[in-house]
């Protein structure tokens, strides 16, 4: 069970180390002002699809360490970098094995030192 107190605090530390404000942090993971705010009060709990915006929104934080504290943060002093932004094109099309109609929505490249990128194709 996830430490109610101990999570505002690390959430804290991740508004502040990326400079954000509560209400920037919700519209950068895409959440209400509201729900920020609950959680930062105690109020309300965080639900899973909170954790999973503010991973998604932040590859470089480690899920345990958000949820128990065990670990670093941010993991590997910035050595993971998301590369979502990359420009793409628009429409990757499969080549081999998949059907022509479907394309390719993410790239994940994982690299030996633990780090990675992520390319995302821009749809329409």
């Amino acid at each position: 069970m996830v430490n109610t107190t101990d999570f505002i605090k690390r959430l804290e530390k991740v508004i502040d180390h990326y400079g954000l404000s509560a209400a920037s942090f919700s519209e950068k993971i895409g959440v209400q002002r509201s729900s920020i705010s609950h959680i930062l009060s105690g109020r309300n709990k965080p639900s899973l699809d909170f954790i999973m915006k503010v991973l998604s929104s932040f590859p470089e934080i480690d899920l345990y360490w958000l949820l128990n504290g065990k670990g670093t943060f941010p993991s590997k002093e910035g050595a993971l970098q998301n590369k979502s932004d990359a420009s793409l094109p628009d429409q990757i099309k499969t080549s081999k094995g998949i059907s022509q109609d479907k394309t390719i929505q993410r790239i994940v490249i994982f690299y030996s030192d633990g780090s990675f990128e992520s390319f995302e194709s821009k749809t329409v």
